[in-house]
């Protein structure tokens, strides 16, 4: 039995601009203060982006805080959700790509993001990508601040979950970012990495990905670095 876990933002799909009004948005409720920039995001999980915004607008920010900002953004997804459908969209080939490998048999799918859970729910169903995944045995951005961990939580909810005992040598992770491929060789994972976000290939060959594609509207790469190959 085989374990993908996928990143979500810029691997699956862009939102179009929605995620980051709703984080604006979300981030002036919860702190008073309006957003008048935002902290880096490409690999960051959500606590992390939110406690170093804070510090950009002289905010100290403590887990009650984001644990109000968390329920609020899951909240905004689900009332924005026909807006992200319509302004975002699932990037090539990703939902061949999830059913090609679903169709292989024995391989479970989940995510590994910086996302909250609602959220990644959210943004997976309104593009019709979240048939073949098992969001009970993911790892998310209100489980740690760091990504790594989210990749320990994932299989240890998948062993446990499932009744199967994975192994590192079991799962491939999917993502676009250096932090991505980080936090697969922290867990001894293997990685596919995409260059479907703002890094380039040569920057996720750089990292130690096993391997780059530059999208995923051809399966075939995932298919063989599920094979091992």
């Amino acid at each position: 039995m085989k374990l993908v876990l996928w990143d979500i933002d810029h691997t699956l799909i862009a939102t179009g601009g929605v995620g980051r009004e709703i984080f604006g948005h979300c981030f002036e409720q919860v702190t008073g203060c309006p957003m008048r920039e935002q902290a880096a995001v490409d690999g960051m999980t959500e606590p992390v982006i939110f406690r170093e915004t804070a510090k950009l607008h002289g905010i100290a920010s403590d887990r009650s805080m984001f644990e109000a900002f968390a329920r609020l953004s899951s909240e905004q997804h689900r009332l924005r959700a026909g807006e992200l459908r319509e302004r975002g969209h699932a990037l090539p080939g990703t939902a061949r790509v999830l059913a090609a490998v679903a169709a292989l048999g024995e391989v479970e799918q989940t995510v590994v993001t910086g996302n909250i859970r609602g959220a990644a729910e959210t943004k997976l169903q309104v593009f019709g990508l979240d048939t073949h995944i098992r969001f009970e045995i993911g790892g998310f951005g209100e489980d740690d601040d760091e990504r790594a961990e989210l990749v320990r939580v994932a299989i240890r909810r998948a062993s446990h979950g499932l009744e199967i005992p994975f192994s590192s040598q079991d799962v491939l992770l999917v993502g676009d970012t250096p932090a991505d491929v980080a936090a697969a060789k922290d867990n001894h994972v293997r990685v596919l990495a995409v260059a479907t976000g703002r890094s380039t290939g040569i920057e996720l060959q750089k990292a130690g990905a096993d391997v780059v594609a530059p999208d995923l509207d051809d399966p075939s790469p995932v298919i063989r670095a599920l094979a091992g190959g």
